[in-house]
């Protein structure tokens, strides 16, 4: 059940189960009637344009279009985020997961194996844009892996990416489906098993994944995510300047 909280601080039982667990949630930044419009603007702006990145169209969208510089830096993700990382945070990146009917499987996997940041803290939101249900492949999560780094191997064909955990080193029984409404978010480490089966259902699946780190973690724009790329200084202040960031980009 989403928290019905009237504001984004976490409890200390929140930050303990964070810890224990390396997830929160479902909470609501807004209800499925209000993020109506935004999903229209994504449909529009997002799924029909090329984007700032050339090589990943679905990466980076906080870059170029208000919307999603909005969801990136939402209060109500950004506040319960620095209730664990502290009060000076950076998005240092976005990225839209769209899985059609039919789309393939995410094998299950650690974040913190594919990503240009070091040192390597993160906190992932991921919020959803449609109804995710386990039906059109809801996020699957295996609460308190984050614990232990697991083994990541070559994917088989059939899989969309092109590592995945090793099914050796982890156990299956404890996994919990994460099915949002629109406008619903979790919380989850870099180092937490996630997972999406095969969308079997005729319903389109899409989420944005917010990642969300701390201003002495240097992230590698140039030679890892592109040319130019910038992020998002959601809260407090970076007295480091390792790295770059753009204000919210105007309506087109």
């Amino acid at each position: 059940m989403a928290s019905t909280a009237n504001n984004n601080q976490l409890t200390r039982a929140e930050v303990d189960s964070y810890v224990e667990n390396g997830c929160l949630g479902p909470y609501a930044a807004m209800t499925p009637a209000q993020m109506t419009p935004i999903r229209e603007a994504i449909d529009t702006n997002v799924l029909n344009s090329a984007g700032p990145n050339p090589r990943r169209p679905m990466q980076s969208r906080h870059m170029d279009q208000p919307e999603v510089y909005d969801l990136a830096s939402h209060p109500a993700i950004i506040d319960r985020i620095a209730g664990l990382l502290g009060p000076d945070l950076v998005v240092w990146t976005t990225n839209f997961w769209l899985k059609d009917p039919g789309a393939a499987e995410i094998p299950w996997h650690q974040d913190i194996n594919f990503w240009p940041i070091e040192p390597p803290v993160n906190i992932s939101a991921w919020i959803a844009i449609d109804a995710v249900t386990v039906e059109n492949s809801c996020l699957r999560i295996i609460p308190g892996s984050h614990r232990q780094s697991v083994p990541h191997t070559r994917a088989t064909e059939d899989m969309a990416i092109h590592e995945m955990a090793d099914p050796n080193a982890y156990d299956l029984s404890q996994a919990v489906n994460m099915e949002l409404k629109p406008g619903e978010f979790c919380l989850f480490s870099e180092r937490l098993l996630h997972a999406s089966s095969k969308n079997t259902s005729d319903k389109r699946r899409l989420g944005l994944a917010i990642r969300v780190t701390v201003p002495f973690v240097h992230i590698f724009q140039d030679t890892h995510l592109h040319p130019g790329h910038t992020a998002i200084l959601a809260k407090g202040v970076d007295v480091m300047g390792f790295n770059r960031y753009a204000g919210r980009p105007s309506s087109a």
